[in-house]
């Protein structure tokens, strides 16, 4: 089954939908440059409220990977997603602190994004368009890429069963397609998580 992963949650309200619809992970996003950044501080009371079921990742950007490990060991996050200029080096680093889960994010402009980071050690990759603005990449080049990923970018209630069929990703990301006014928007996570498993 397609897993569902709500990004870029910011409010206590956030967290009880991603809570009621079963969401298999949630996003956290530390990197100040965002509209949806949450301090630590935030992020740790959020957590609190958080389903057990339900993994938080947070990301990051060219982040010091000793402040990752440090929120990955105090569990406030549990799964470290990096989408700057972090390379094998890096992974490696986080590697020695903790044996939390790594999300390594690819820029998709071409099938040879894909294998430049086909070798990563990551354990998942999430294919993005890059921008962080909601636009959606050419999918057919994400075909037969052999390794578990998460499929993002310009995801959206009216386009999810579309992807899966497909990709068949291993989980489907979304942020602004279910946002009204740049808030999350109950109606549309529930619109979202409902095409997702309907396509199941």
């Amino acid at each position: 089954m397609t897993k569902i992963k709500f990004c870029g949650l910011s409010r206590p309200c956030d967290i009880e939908a991603a809570n009621e619809l079963g969401a298999d992970y949630i996003g956290f996003v530390f990197w100040p440059g965002s509209k949806r950044y949450v301090t630590i501080e935030q992020a740790a009371e959020l957590k609190k409220r958080l389903s057990e079921e339900i993994k938080a990742v947070g990301v990051f950007v060219d982040e010091a990977p000793e402040r990752v490990a440090d929120l990955l060991e105090r569990g406030v996050i549990d799964i470290a997603q990096l989408h700057g200029k972090e390379d094998e080096s890096y992974i490696e680093r986080i590697r020695e602190l903790t044996d939390h889960p790594i999300i390594r994010a690819v820029k998709v402009k071409s099938r040879d994004d894909l294998e430049r980071a086909a070798g990563s050690t990551a354990d998942y990759l999430l294919l993005d368009a890059g921008a962080g603005d909601g636009a959606v990449f050419d999918w057919s080049v994400a075909k037969g890429i052999g390794r578990p990923y998460f499929l993002a970018g310009g995801l959206a209630p009216q386009n999810a069963r579309e992807a899966i069929r497909a990709l068949h990703p291993y989980a489907v990301d979304v942020s602004s397609g279910i946002e009204t006014d740049g808030r999350k928007d109950r109606e549309k996570m529930a619109a979202f998580a409902d095409a997702v498993r309907k396509e199941i």
